[in-house]
């Protein structure tokens, strides 16, 4: 939550200097792609129509307005104060979205009662009803998409990805798996390339950044970027060309780079959001593509940031499924042919069981990650 607040504010201190919107670089690219949901839910509306947002900066901090020449939009004011963003659709004040951010982290206030904070010891999610609040902690964690890295104890007792992993000879119609999909709870929207190039993203000018949204060294904001950095300046595996794209262009530009303009691009989609459940592969599961392909992870940042890693190892399938409620998805899965410069201890071989090398390792990819492929 507060993640996206500091990206929104990032595009409202910077639109003036957004050049050509990313879905019209995308299409100009790939005019015979579609964009997956998974990417067009992270446009920024306000950098597409301009007629809907309109941003002013004056002595009083950022305002920027998204009313559609309407009374009651949203608006955000930067000031001493902090921020303010009220979203309050014609009503009075007290009766919209209010966000304020100060020295003690993110308040959000809906009017109806619900007021969430987030400050260095996690977020304080209160329904206005009677008793305590709930804290959920908040750390930044190694991605188990990332296959460097051993598994903790905490992973893999308490991850919900674990269960996404399986063997590729389970990839048929009536295997029945407990699959919880989930999306990265950082929400935020990504910035025209223009704007992303000129926010330094490097741990060694990491306290510029934090210096441009007005990151406190050690708390949780600044760990989690911190992280993200150094995640990406990680050198990858023998056999992967890994890449963290900083906007969409980028993202298109690394792919295209990699696999030509013929590509097709897609993501899971689930019909919605259930707990952990029985889900069955159902008739229809479909290769797609060639081995060689291009994988974006979504990344916690202020703004979207996705590591990319090109392998020609891979091959990727969509694969319906039927959950025990009737949920129906269509999934990812990306079955990896050769793991041996995989780390041993990596979440994937203590789960299956099996070692680095031996047989095919499989995983379906939560919401907000992508796959590019060649046909």
């Amino acid at each position: 939550m507060h993640l996206h607040i500091l990206a929104f504010l990032a595009v409202a201190l910077v639109a003036s200097h957004a050049a050509v919107p990313p879905e019209k670089y995308w299409n100009s690219m790939l005019p015979n792609t579609p964009m997956p949901k998974a990417l067009s839910d992270l446009l920024q509306p306000g950098l597409i129509d301009d007629k809907s947002t309109s941003v002013d900066v004056g002595k009083g901090g950022v305002n920027v307005d998204a009313g559609k020449g309407k009374p009651g939009g949203t608006s955000v004011n930067v000031g001493k104060g902090g921020v303010s963003v009220n979203t309050g659709k014609g009503k009075p004040a007290g009766g919209g979205t209010h966000v304020g951010v100060g020295g003690k982290g993110v308040g959000v206030q809906t009017g109806k009662g619900t007021n969430v904070g987030v400050g260095k010891g996690g977020v304080s999610v209160s329904t206005g009803h009677k008793g305590k609040p709930v804290y959920v902690g908040v750390n930044p964690g190694k991605s188990p998409f990332s296959y460097i890295y051993a598994a903790t104890e905490t992973q893999l007792h308490d991850d919900p990805n674990v269960a996404l992993f399986f063997l590729e000879k389970d990839l048929h119609p009536g295997t029945k798996m407990n699959l919880h999909f989930t999306k990265n709870t950082n929400t935020a929207t990504f910035l025209s390339r223009q704007v992303a190039n000129s926010i330094p993203f490097s741990s060694n000018k990491v306290a510029d950044t934090f210096n441009r949204f007005s990151v406190k060294p050690g708390s949780m904001e600044a760990d989690i970027i911190q992280s993200t950095i150094e995640e990406c300046e990680k050198t990858g595996i023998k056999g992967e060309e890994k890449y963290c794209a900083t906007s969409l262009e980028s993202m298109v530009d690394f792919s295209t780079s990699k696999l030509g303009k013929d590509v097709q691009v897609i993501s899971t989609e689930v019909g919605k959001e259930t707990q952990m459940q029985k889900y069955t592969i159902v008739p229809g599961v479909k290769k797609v593509g060639s081995d060689k392909s291009v994988v974006c992870h979504k990344q916690n940042y202020v703004y979207a940031v996705f590591y990319c890693h090109a392998t020609e190892t891979t091959q990727a399938y969509m694969v319906p499924l039927e959950g025990a409620d009737g949920t129906k998805a269509k999934a990812v899965a990306v079955c990896h042919t050769n793991t041996s410069e995989w780390n041993p201890k990596h979440l994937a071989f203590q789960v299956l069981k099996v070692k680095p090398g031996t047989v095919p390792v499989c995983h379906f990819l939560p919401e907000d990650h992508v796959v590019c492929s060649t046909p």
